[in-house]
Formats: structure tokens, C-alpha cells, sequence
């Protein structure tokens, strides 16, 4: 069964669908970083096919160039990633790409996620905000139908588009309706759409999104719901972070850190998530100031009580912002007893909204517990530094809640074959 990525991002929905068994043939994405960290683990899962991860291992501790690392990778793989913006401009080069690496093969599903900016409700208000400006003007609220495009073009079985929960309420509820009758009189597919919520489906967040599911022909079909796997366990962050990573100061980098237990998590253990090398990368944390770490203290304290810090509890001499009347929720603490509030890409401007709930590591999380936040394993490797890799981690669909959309859609595919 294959399939491409479109607007792949760090690869969080291909990571879930590869685990599943799904073979990529193509990914694009524009942002550079994001496309090295697609590379290197495309060149992971071929690795490991081939069980050569030792070379894997010794490119993450930085025993080998990532030119060493790349030269032992099929350049046919390495150009899967198509480093592109996709718009008018750059499709028909995309096609051209992506029609030499599937080399005639037969794509099965499409899957990917426009950038949410212009759908959520967010984005369009900072969008429409400007002067002379409406959100219908924005390049990306019309990325649907650069995406069905490629449905168009390659036919597949089946679409799975991801997105925020806006796409739903923008125009009054009207683009979704727009959308639909869009996919089904333009590309010849009928959809239907659901709202998952990501901590069904073994993430440690909440975080909602709406996956829309195409499929080719326009008689109606049974929306293939995930079968979910957490309401019934007692998994929360305290199993993700604080179990077996070692201790962090603010700053602090450990590119290559040791487990601290052989014990792990029922957590980490069920979902897969520890590395085999023994290993994590990227267990690295933002300094702060003085004022910061002084009003983090103050924020930890406070959600022992269970309560949030309001900005108006934080002292006059600590404060940066005479507003005290909106955006009071400045600053919180990730919930150790119970799941994580959704982890968004502003994590790489500041760690305000990211506090390490620990009183003894007064700090914001670091690079791999935002990851594990988002349910990426360990030995996965995001490109480009610190604040390149939290934007990625941000915008990424959590591999997990993709792991069990893809187990669905594989047993779908699984029924229908037996049906013809």
C-alpha cells in the first residue's frame, strides 16, 4: 500500500502510516528543516530494513557528517523529499518529481495536512486584522484545492486530510460544505469527517483535530473511525517524562543522554516509544532569566493546588506587560497527573506555555519532552537545532493518533481486496 505525504511537515502522519505498514513513495514540504528531518528518517526505516541502524546510531552521536550519513543512503530515497512549496508555480515541477519516484507504481492513499493558519480561528483573526486584508485572500485558505490536485492527478483509493477544528466553523460552517462539494464535483471523491481527539489514541495531550476521510467514487461509505486505546489505562505525563529522562537545568544541552533507568513506563513500553540504542537525542532546554525562572517557581507552586498563575498573581517588579486584563493565562505548567494542554509551534519563540511541572528542574520542557508530548519515539531525529526542531514538533500530527488512523485505513483496504 502507497502513498505520499503533501505538506508533510517533520513527518509526524507518514511516521504513523510507515508504522503501519505503508510505504512511502513521495513527501513535500517547504520548510528546509523540516525536509532534512524527513531524509534522515527515511534513511532510518531504510536502515533498519536492512538492520544497519549502527550507522543511524553513530550519525545521531555525531560520529559521522550527515554527508557520511547520507552517502550510504539510496539517492533515490533521499529525493523522495521535495523540498517545495506547492502552488501554482511549483506543481507541475512537483508532478514531475513525484512521477519519477513512484516510477509508474500505483499510489493507494493520499494523506496530509494544509497549514492551518488561515482555518483556525486564530489565524484568520490576525489575518483579517490587517489592513486591507481578508482571510479569502490568503494563499493558504484555498490549499484544498492545490491538494486535490494531486488526487486528481494520482487517483488513489483514499484521502485522509488533517486539520484544525476552524475548518469546521470558518465562513459560518460554510468553507466545509464548500470543501466537500469541491473534492466531490471537481475530484469525483465523496468525504466525510470526524473530530478525534488525539489522547484516544495513546497521546498524552489534548489535542483535537478533524480528519477528513476521502474516498474515490461518490457513493457513501461508513466513516472508518479509529478503534481507540487509552480510556481504559492510566497513562499521563508523569509516564512520559518524568520516568526515565535525565535531570536538566535551564540551558542545558544533552544531545546524546542515557536513560536513567532500564525500568521503563507501561506508557513508553505499550506505545513503542523508548530507543533500542539505549538513548535519547535532543534532551536539550532554552536558558531562561532570572525573572522567568522566578515567575516558573511561582507558576509550579500554584498547580500544586491545582490552580493556573494568572499573570495578575505574578509581582509588579516581575511583570513585562501592563496588560492585565486579557491573555492572563500567560504562563502553565504541563500537567504531570494528567495530560498536557495541545503542544503548538510557539513553543520555538518561548517556553511560557511548556513549564517542566518539577520545582527541583525550574525550566520549560526540553526538545525530547515535547516530542514524547507528541508521542514521537525516541530515535527520531528532528533537523536544523533547537528552536527548528520545537517548531516542527508544533506543527507535526502525533504520531500515534496517525499510527491508529493508518491501522483503519489498512484494515479497509484489507476488506475491500477481499471483496473484489
Amino acid at each position: 500500500m502507497n502513498y505520499i505525504d503533501l505538506f508533510a511537515g517533520a513527518g509526524g502522519l507518514s511516521e504513523g502510516f510507515t508504522k503501519a505498514g505503508f510505504s512511502p513513495l513521495a513527501h513535500v514540504e517547504m520548510d528546509k528543516y523540516a525536509c532534512d528531518t524527513l531524509r534522515t528518517r527515511t534513511s532510518y526505516h531504510f536502515l533498519k530494513e536492512k538492520n544497519e541502524l549502527d550507522l543511524y546510531y553513530d550519525y545521531l552521536c555525531q560520529h559521522i557528517s550527515q554527508e557520511q550519513f547520507f552517502g550510504n543512503i539510496p539517492d533515490t530515497l533521499l529525493e523522495s523529499v521535495i523540498e517545495s512549496e506547492i502552488g501554482d508555480d511549483t506543481i507541475d515541477g512537483i508532478f514531475e518529481k513525484i512521477d519519477h519516484c513512484i516510477n509508474g507504481s500505483k499510489i493507494d492513499i493520499v494523506v496530509g495536512g494544509p497549514p492551518c493558519q488561515a482555518y483556525s480561528s486564530v489565524g484568520r483573526s490576525k489575518i483579517n486584522s490587517i489592513a486591507n486584508r481578508n482571510v479569502k485572500d490568503d494563499d493558504r485558505y484555498i490549499l484544498y484545492k492545490q491538494y486535490g490536485r494531486f488526487i486528481q492527478r494520482y487517483q488513489p483509493e483514499y484521502f485522509v486530510f488533517e486539520n484544525v477544528l476552524g475548518i469546521l466553523t470558518a465562513e459560518g460552517g460554510d468553507l466545509i460544505k464548500q470543501i466537500a462539494r469541491y473534492f466531490e464535483e471537481e475530484c469525483g471523491y465523496n468525504i466525510q469527517w470526524q473530530i478525534l481527539h488525539a489522547n484516544h489514541y495513546g497521546v498524552l495531550q489534548l489535542r483535537k483535530r478533524v480528519i477528513i476521510i476521502g474516498r474515490r467514487g461518490l457513493s457513501p461509505f461508513d466513516y472508518p473511525l479509529p478503534q481507540t486505546v487509552t480510556q481504559e489505562r492510566d497513562w499521563t505525563v508523569k509516564k512520559a517524562l518524568l520516568s526515565d529522562l535525565e535531570y536538566l537545568y535551564p540551558g542545558q544541552e544533552r544531545h546524546i543522554s542515557r536513560y536513567k533507568t532500564n525500568k521503563s513506563s507501561d506508557y513508553l513500553e505499550s506505545n513503542n516509544l523508548r530507543s533500542e540504542a539505549g538513548f535519547v537525542t535532543q534532551h536539550i532546554t532554552r536558558p531562561h532569566n532570572k525573572r522567568d525562572l522566578a515567575i516558573y517557581a511561582q507558576a509550579i507552586i500554584k498547580w500544586k493546588s491545582r490552580e493556573r498563575l494568572k499573570y495578575t498573581d505574578v509581582p509588579q517588579h516581575l511583570r513585562t506587560h501592563k496588560n492585565v486584563s486579557a491573555f492572563l493565562d500567560r504562563y502553565k505548567v504541563v500537567d504531570p497527573d494528567g495530560l498536557s494542554h495541545t503542544v503548538v509551534a510557539h513553543l520555538s519563540k518561548d517556553g511560557h506555555y511548556y513549564i517542566y511541572p518539577d520545582e527541583n528542574q525550574v525550566r520549560s520542557l526540553s526538545v525530547r519532552e515535547a516530542a514524547r508530548i507528541q508521542s514521537f519515539p525516541d530515535d527520531f531525529y528532528f533537523e536544523g537545532g533547537r528552536s527548528a526542531a520545537f517548531k516542527q514538533i508544533g506543527n507535526a500530527v502525533p504520531p500515534q493518533l496517525a499510527f491508529a488512523i493508518a491501522q483503519k485505513m489498512k484494515e479497509v483496504f484489507v476488506k475491500e481486496e477481499v471483496a473484489i
